[in-house]
């Protein structure tokens, strides 16, 4: 299958954003609690993306509410609330890495919920990735990074649960992925921005920086990263798409470590190679495989 160039700009510039959200986010933690800084980025986010439903000519108002409101209580308000407090706790590149555990967890998962059985390569990428978790986790050592790795751990686990709940609502019936997107997220930042006016926070410091910081991170990383996700998705094979993200925690540890001074143990450089290796390989058998399938299951994966 030939790559176009545009579909794989949009790839590049994906992982870019992605992966500089994390450090994005930690900077913004500088000045502003770590519920309210989520409060304000996803109220944003979704705000933009919402803005732009009309503007492709979809359908404004959404439907299957219930089933959108589930997913945005667990893809926007859980997951949201847990990355940001792992940054909050750890470093920005620590907690990008144990995010993207997400796709074994979801490996796992689909197993018992979706019938998708675990096979060949996937059991060496879920063995190399526990390790890695082990490495990074330290469970010999009950030192103060525990507690951020086991939210970043938990972050992937969320992460994992949010796919599988696409994956089911799609079954049931195609929902159109912006649309499904803008409102999840509309609908998960409520009790974001509710428990952070009902929580006694410590107020913004409305700084240059963080102005700055919280727009490039809501309109730039969330809103215009989604798109151009959703873009890729709609452009290019599955197996590809995933791939290009495994550049996403790399550029979260080398940003964090320009812009914040974060510099990864020796340890945590092993478990985060173990972590990528078996990203890498389960990214070259996603590939391997959707080359094999029929190229009308190809075009029916971004749908």
């Amino acid at each position: 299958m030939k790559i176009r160039g545009r579909p794989l700009l949009a790839l590049i510039g994906m992982s870019f954003l992605w992966g500089y959200s994390w450090t994005g986010i930690k900077m913004g933690l500088l000045d502003a609690s770590p519920l309210t800084f989520a409060a304000l980025r996803m109220g944003i986010g979704a705000s933009c993306l919402l803005l732009v439903l009309p503007l492709t000519g979809r359908p404004f108002l959404p439907r299957r509410l219930p089933e959108l409101l589930k997913l945005g209580l667990v893809q926007t308000t859980g997951l949201v609330t847990l990355s940001t407090w792992a940054v909050h706790e750890g470093t920005a590149g620590r907690a990008a890495f144990l995010g993207y555990t997400m796709p074994f967890f979801t490996l796992l998962m689909a197993w018992p919920l979706l019938g998708e059985r675990v096979r060949g390569l996937q059991w060496l990428s879920i063995f190399l990735a526990a390790c890695g978790l082990v490495v990074i986790v330290e469970p010999w050592n009950m030192s103060g990074k525990l507690f951020s790795s086991l939210l970043g751990i938990a972050v992937g686990f969320t992460w994992a649960l949010a796919a599988i709940m696409v994956k089911r609502l799609q079954l049931r019936a195609p929902m159109d992925l912006l649309s499904m997107t803008a409102w999840q997220m509309f609908l998960g930042c409520l009790p974001l921005i509710a428990v952070a006016i009902w929580l006694p926070e410590a107020p913004v410091i409305w700084s240059t920086r963080f102005i700055t910081v919280l727009l490039l991170v809501s309109v730039v990383t969330t809103a215009v990263g989604w798109i151009l996700w959703l873009y890729v998705l709609n452009n290019l094979p599955a197996g590809t798409a995933s791939m290009g993200t495994l550049s996403a925690p790399i550029i979260a540890i080398l940003s964090s470590s320009f812009h914040l001074g974060e510099r990864p143990s020796t340890v945590e450089v092993i478990g985060v190679s173990l972590i990528g290796g078996a990203l890498l390989i389960l990214s070259f058998n996603a590939l391997r495989e959707h080359r094999e399938l029929p190229s009308a299951t190809a075009q029916g994966e971004g749908a």
